[in-house]
């Protein structure tokens, strides 16, 4: 399914909320009582940003220790203390620096929209059920265990399939002539697969091969000349909906954002 750059750009932004909003924390205006001195040990940060620290801390799976509620008091304080001397030094004024602290704020209010916008309209089950029978089709009902052999030439394929026939080994010659360096060096082995995850001609070949046998005739792709062993074919296992379901709802809510957006963009004219 094809996303658009800013859906995954939010997706990834709402996976990694909490590391990603507490650097926006210094950029939060200090009360006017933090401005003065400080004693030794005193805060120097409003209250709120050491609870909303501390809550995305444990949300991340932090235990709730002395030791974590005293590091964050040190960061916070450090924190103030730079903004203190960035103010000094003028850089607030600066146009890139501010660009930079808008561009973060609007970041935050963005990903807390869509968050809220993504809660309030959740993917409703008989949709993730059709999507999780339609990849179920896809993905047919057999898988199989394979090997190739990529050359560049349909010649060369041609003399692999000759060497194989005189009772040559597939993974002597795969590890010797295959172009392929994700399998070349296990024997060409691509483990179980279904047929979905190849390309046509190659998956429409390995479920034509009878089990223990490699194709008679060089496979052109995209990428090349296979030659193809099967090894075995088993029944396809395919994990229940349950287990799948967080993944398609992943899947779907891209698709649900992308109408959102072009909505969005239509009405404003842009």
């Amino acid at each position: 399914m094809k996303r658009t750059t800013l859906t995954v750009a939010v997706l990834a932004a709402l996976a990694t909320f909490g590391a990603q909003a507490q650097p926006a924390a210094p950029k939060a205006a200090a009360p006017a009582a933090a401005a003065a001195a400080t004693p030794a040990g005193k805060a120097l940060y409003p209250q709120a940003q050491f609870d909303f620290m501390l809550k995305e801390r444990l949300a991340q799976g932090a235990p709730d220790t002395p030791e974590l509620r005293n590091a964050i008091r040190e960061e916070l304080n450090t924190r103030e203390l730079l903004v203190r001397e960035a103010k000094k030094a003028n850089l607030d004024k600066n146009a890139d620096v501010k660009n930079q602290m808008d561009l973060a704020g609007q970041t935050v209010l963005v990903r807390a929209f869509v968050a809220d916008w993504i809660k309030k309209n959740p993917i409703p089950d008989a949709e993730l059920k059709r999507e999780y029978d339609a990849i179920k089709t896809q993905m047919g009902d057999k898988e199989y265990k394979v090997k190739h052999i990529l050359v560049e030439k349909e010649d060369e394929a041609k003399d692999v399939i000759a060497q194989l026939q005189k009772g040559g080994k597939f993974d002597d010659l795969a590890k010797a002539r295959s172009k392929d360096p994700g399998s070349k060096d296990r024997g060409g082995d691509l483990d179980w697969n279904a047929p979905g995850g190849f390309v046509k001609p190659f998956a429409d070949a390995m479920a034509a091969t009878p089990k223990g046998k490699f194709t008679p005739q060089p496979i052109q792709t995209q990428f090349g000349y296979h030659v193809i062993l099967v090894e075995d074919v088993r029944e396809a296992k395919v994990p229940p909906f349950d287990e799948v379901k967080p993944q398609l709802q992943q899947r779907l809510q891209a698709a649900y954002l992308d109408k959102y957006f072009k909505e969005l963009r239509a009405k404003g004219g842009v």
